[in-house]
């Protein structure tokens, strides 16, 4: 009987596909990156094929890696399932979480799929709003979790990622060179408009609000069509973006701060769950710190 293949290894490999590097990867399973190369060393030793190609620093699947992915993401769902399916302390319940589009976007596909494998019978409800808005929810105890853009005076939270923020434009307009400048931005509250229209001023760049929304996907329409520049953290720059620095006359900007905030009075183990998924997945380096 042929040997089985190991989930340990599998969960590995995964990490890998969905990081596209060994060493992220490494970060993700707590594994050292010496360790991450040998387990999937012996597991194409033991499929008898390739299942990375190397560009760089990163890696991508060959078409048996695809293959096998598939298959690799549906055992590591059984084999929990089955463990979930007899154990006298799964947890199970509802939790709210709140963050902002943008976030949501960005980083919940990766944390509710990786929550969903561990928790199969706890229901989470998603609320999309701006940081503000969700910190006033928490206070009210209207949500359990938020995931927010931190700021000083918004009370304590814990930063779980940094970002630098960047002046964008897209890669194929000169809305950047306009005397004065348009700009695509948040709403008069939001934390990044704030800090754009301040570097502005103090560099004494002139500047008009010419779009103004809650909704990332309207600023960045706005930004790709080159009809205006904007500011984002660096995982939100997009491939037809191209970021402004003091070359191209723009001053700096403060470090994005991606903070978790909690409702205190309502901690439970499933609480502490989801937050302990959210934390692994953004930290980064150096990340994880106290909020001033």
């Amino acid at each position: 009987m042929a040997a089985l293949l190991d989930t340990e290894q599998l969960q590995t490999f995964v990490a890998i596909a969905e990081t596209g590097s060994f060493t992220r990867a490494a970060e993700t399973v707590f594994k050292t990156q010496s360790a991450v190369s040998m387990q999937m060393k012996r597991l194409e030793e033991r499929i008898g094929r390739q299942m990375f190609l190397r560009e760089g620093r990163s890696v991508r699947l060959t078409q048996d890696g695809e293959t096998l992915l598939d298959y690799a993401r549906r055992i590591i769902d059984m084999n929990t399932q089955a463990l979930m399916a007899f154990s006298e302390c799964g947890l199970d319940g509802h939790i709210r979480l709140g963050t902002p589009d943008d976030y949501a976007d960005r980083f919940l596909p990766e944390i509710l799929a990786r929550f969903a494998r561990t928790h199969p019978k706890v229901e989470v409800t998603v609320l999309c709003e701006p940081s503000p808005m969700l910190a006033d929810r928490i206070r009210n105890h209207d949500l359990d979790l938020a995931l927010i853009t931190h700021v000083e005076g918004r009370g304590p939270a814990e930063v779980v990622r940094r970002e630098p923020l960047h002046w964008v434009t897209s890669a194929r307009s000169c809305a950047h060179s306009c005397e004065v400048l348009p700009l695509a931005l948040g709403r008069s509250t939001c934390d990044w408009r704030q800090a754009a229209e301040q570097a502005l001023i103090e560099a004494g760049r002139p500047y008009r609000i010419l779009y103004s929304s809650w909704h990332s996907m309207a600023v960045a329409a706005a930004v790709t069509a080159g009809l205006a520049i904007s500011v984002l953290p660096e995982s939100a720059v997009r491939h037809d973006m191209r970021v402004l620095g003091p070359s191209d006359g723009f001053p700096s900007l403060p470090s994005c701060k991606i903070a978790l905030l909690r409702d205190y009075n309502k901690e439970s183990d499933l609480v502490s769950a989801l937050a302990e998924h959210i934390i692994s997945s953004l930290d980064t380096p150096k990340a994880l710190d106290a909020a001033e």
